[in-house]
Parts: C-alpha cells; sequence; structure tokens
C-alpha cells in the first residue's frame, strides 16, 4: 500500500438517537474525497475509536469503504484489549478495509516482547501501521524489529520527538529500506510538517482537512501564509481544552452545513465562544486562497 498526499481522518456523526448516522457519514467522507486526500482512516482517534461500540466501528468502515469506492486506501482504526483489536480487524477485513491504524493497547503495557506479540497478532489480520503515542514510545531498534515483522507497512508519530524519530527513520531505511511508510501524526500536523520534512517524513494527518479541505489542501499545495494566519491560531484555539483535538474539529463541520452530533464523554463539546474563533480563523483562511487565487 502506498499512501500519498493528505491523510483524511473523517469524524463520527451521530443522529438524534446517539447512534452512528451512516448517511452523514458517507455525505462527510464523500465530501472529503472530492479534495482527492491520499488516504481515509475511518473510526480513528478524530474518530472518536475509544467511544464506539464494535457494531459502530464496523458499520463505519463499511461506509468508508462503500464510499471510497476503491478511489483511495480505506484504513481503520483498531486498538485495546487484543481480542477487541482482533475483532475489529477482522470485521474491517470483512468489510473491504485496506489495512489498520493500531492503537496502543491503553492500560495493558507489558515489555517490549509482548507488544510485538500484540502487533503480529493483528498484523495477521490486516496490514497495519503502528501508532507510537502514549504509552507506546519506541527505540529505533523496537521500530525496526516491528518493521520486520510481516503486515507492518509503518509508524505514525504522535510524540513529536524529532530526534527520536529521525533516529527511528535512519535505523528503519537502513535495516529494512524505504518500503516502510512514516507519517506525522501529531494534533494540526500541518503546524510541524517543516520539521518532519527536514527529516524525511512527508506524510501527515490533517484535522482541518476533515472541516475545512479546501484551507488543507491550499497548504498542502504551497499556501504557507496559512502556517501562521490560519494553522498556528488554531493550535492555539484547540489548546484551551482538553479533547478539543476532536471538538473542534466536529464543530468545525457543523460549520460547514453537515449536523455531526455531539462528542461523546469524555470529551465534551467546543463552547460557543470558541465555535466562533473558529469560525472567524475558517473565514481569514478562505479570504487568503481567495485573494491568492
Amino acid at each position: 500500500m502506498n499512501l500519498s498526499g493528505i491523510l483524511f481522518f473523517p469524524i463520527t456523526p451521530y443522529g438524534p438517537d446517539g447512534g452512528l448516522a451512516e448517511d452523514v457519514l458517507a455525505e462527510h467522507i464523500g465530501r472529503g474525497l472530492a479534495h482527492r486526500p491520499g488516504g481515509v482512516f475511518v473510526a480513528c482517534g478524530t474518530g472518536e475509536f475509544s467511544a464506539l461500540s464494535e457494531d459502530e466501528h464496523r458499520r463505519a468502515v463499511k461506509v468508508a469503504v462503500r464510499t471510497a469506492a476503491g478511489s483511495v486506501p480505506v484504513l481503520a482504526g483498531a486498538g485495546g484489549p487484543l481480542g477487541s483489536a482482533l475483532r475489529q480487524a477482522r470485521a474491517a477485513r470483512e468489510a473491504g478495509a485496506d489495512g489498520l491504524l493500531l492503537m496502543p493497547p491503553y492500560l495493558a503495557k507489558g515489555p517490549h516482547d509482548g507488544f510485538v506479540a500484540y502487533v503480529r497478532a493483528i498484523a495477521e489480520v490486516l496490514p497495519v501501521i503502528v501508532y507510537m503515542r502514549g504509552s507506546v514510545v519506541l527505540t529505533p531498534e523496537q521500530v525496526v524489529q516491528l518493521a520486520g515483522l510481516p503486515g507492518v507497512i509503518g509508524l505514525k508519530d504522535g510524540l513529536g520527538d524529532i530526534d527520536l524519530i529521525q533516529r527511528i527513520v535512519l535505523a528503519v531505511r537502513h535495516e529494512v529500506g524505504d518500503g516502510f511508510q512514516f507519517f506525522n501524526g501529531l494534533p494540526t500536523a500541518e503546524l510541524t510538517m517543516g520539521a518532519y520534512r527536514g527529516i524525511g517524513v512527508e506524510l501527515y494527518s490533517s484535522a482541518a482537512f476533515a472541516f475545512a479541505p479546501d484551507l488543507a489542501t491550499a497548504y498542502f499545495n504551497g499556501a504557507r501564509q496559512l502556517l501562521t494566519e490560519f494553522y498556528e491560531p488554531l493550535v492555539r484555539l484547540r489548546s484551551k481544552v482538553p479533547g478539543y483535538a476532536v471538538s473542534l474539529v466536529k464543530a468545525g463541520v457543523r460549520l460547514g452545513g453537515l449536523e455531526p452530533g455531539p462528542v461523546r464523554p469524555p470529551l465534551v463539546d467546543a463552547s460557543a465562544e470558541h465555535v466562533a474563533e473558529l469560525e472567524a480563523l475558517i473565514k481569514h483562511g478562505r479570504s487568503l486562497i481567495l485573494h491568492d487565487s
């Protein structure tokens, strides 16, 4: 699987009954696909992976695969207890997903050999990108070992330790080759892409793409003024409340004309004041790209 371009992480919308709104999810993904992302990562962090039931997860992946219709790779979130992760992986495979983003196993933490066994078991079901964040902090040697497992195809970095990720990239490319893929998975990754490109990591996940794909695409295509005028203020806004990396994205989707429903606890919805700030930021960003065009 060769990922390229901006990686799209859709939200998971809920209907008036509180359950998965499949029609809204299909429309949300379809709108994003019109801006030609390099892949769709459904039911992952931005999609409130940890709040979904296994049935909702399965249905969300089916919607994403059906909507993408083979135009781009579709990967699904998987993780948590091994049994749950395997059921998610098998359901994603049955739905036609191309791979998995493997979340950390959360409270269960053992030695590295145990994590290798965890990854190996899930990678036997579908190709896996390992998510390095939280309890999963890997050394270059450990990533080389994981990269040698059949089915392990990449690493998403959610730590932001540039020294560490540089050493990991160098070690893997020396020992494994260029086929193993890395991408920047920090919240609002555009802000740090200058640093990641400097160490040879070109791929990134874009939360902004989920609610302002025109701005995310303009930045990708060279509108660097958005870094100062849109992304840096967005990061400051996102940092005001824990969980806003998801809540603001849902608010942005609502501003775009789709009703995504609320976030699920323990997250909280963005306040009216902060939604107004977000709306002003989006309008300002769009005024910049319209002026340049």
